[in-house]
């Protein structure tokens, strides 16, 4: 197939890049590198550098058919997105209806969009599942929530099938090295920690000792990039032979506190890692997380790489030599 990827030099866009390069398809990325890494670039795959908000990068990106597209085009800090609400809105959701309409007109009606638990706002009970309901607490889960509301719309006003795929917090880089461009100002827990581990910060904060969790610090659920990179994959074949749409959590279904994360972190690295302990952070839950029973029943997606150690450890190689 031939295959577009929106944001494909990102974090989380260049690991599937690097599956869907194993299944022999051909790709082309649209990127504008703000965000995404010119390393994380793979000889041999077309990239278009500009933004999904240019209607002329769209224009070229359809110049040729194209079967599907992965949507990893976003901004996604949660913080950010509630102090400046409307770089999110242009570029997350604006940018994505640009994206389906020059879709609509080439044909492509197959997307596997990057939406979020942030989706769902604080849990009203654990785990939690796909019938959880919908209340985003940030403008960045917002725009998730109305991309995915888009989309069922032109599901059924112009025949797409999507699969919109709930992310818990990913983390780890690919067990085979082939991804080795660092996130750029990641706001996640685990690349926070590895770059005080390699002194690119001098601590960072961990916010809440008093929660109700075993260790009083938070507990999130962690998922490997590397096993959303194969769920993504699985989406698409699961349009293919199935001709429906999807929406599914990934997690990994196992919880790890916040100075849990930090005491393994610290023993994967063989040394301490500098912190300090601040109060509360507004708008975090306790715990967060996932059950992803549904994609396992629909996809026959296992996690393989998401234990916390394997996690660290695949990290901890990429953040002692990146490229």
């Amino acid at each position: 197939m031939r295959l577009l990827i929106t944001g494909g030099a990102g974090y989380i866009g260049s690991h599937i890049v690097a599956l869907l390069l194993e299944k022999k398809h051909d790709l082309l990325i649209v990127d504008n590198l703000e965000k995404g890494n010119r390393a994380n670039l793979f000889p041999g795959v077309e990239l278009i550098e500009g933004d999904i908000q240019d209607e002329t990068v769209l224009e070229k990106a359809f110049s040729k058919p194209i079967d599907a597209v992965f949507h990893f085009a976003a901004w996604k800090a949660a913080g950010e997105s509630m102090t400046d609400p409307s770089k999110y809105a242009l570029n997350n959701i604006s940018g994505t209806l640009k994206l389906l309409t020059f879709m609509e007109k080439a044909g492509t009606k197959k997307v596997i969009f990057s939406s979020s638990a942030a989706v769902y706002g604080s849990p009203k009970y654990l785990p939690v599942d796909e019938k959880h309901p919908l209340h985003p607490e940030n403008y960045y889960g917002y725009t998730k929530l109305a991309i995915e509301e888009n989309l069922k719309w032109y599901e059924s006003l112009k025949g797409f099938n999507f699969a919109a795929l709930r992310y818990f917090n990913a983390a780890g880089y690919d067990p085979q090295g082939r991804v080795r461009g660092l996130e750029r100002t990641p706001a996640n827990l685990l690349p926070i920690i590895l770059e005080a581990a390699v002194g690119m910060r001098k601590e960072f904060e961990v916010f809440g000792t008093d929660y109700d969790t075993p260790d009083g610090s938070c507990v999130r659920d962690y998922i490997h990039v590397s096993d959303l990179a194969k769920a993504h994959v699985l989406s698409l074949e699961y349009m293919d032979s199935e001709k429906k749409s999807l929406t599914v959590n990934l997690g990994s279904e196992k919880g790890y506190s916040v100075l849990e994360v930090i005491r393994l972190a610290e023993e994967v690295v063989g040394k301490p890692i500098p912190h300090k302990i601040s109060g509360r952070r507004a708008g975090d839950p306790a715990k967060l997380l996932a059950s992803s029973s549904l994609a396992q029943q629909l996809l026959q997606w296992i996690p393989e790489y998401s234990e916390a150690k394997t996690l660290l450890k695949t990290m901890w190689d990429v953040y002692q030599n990146p490229a």
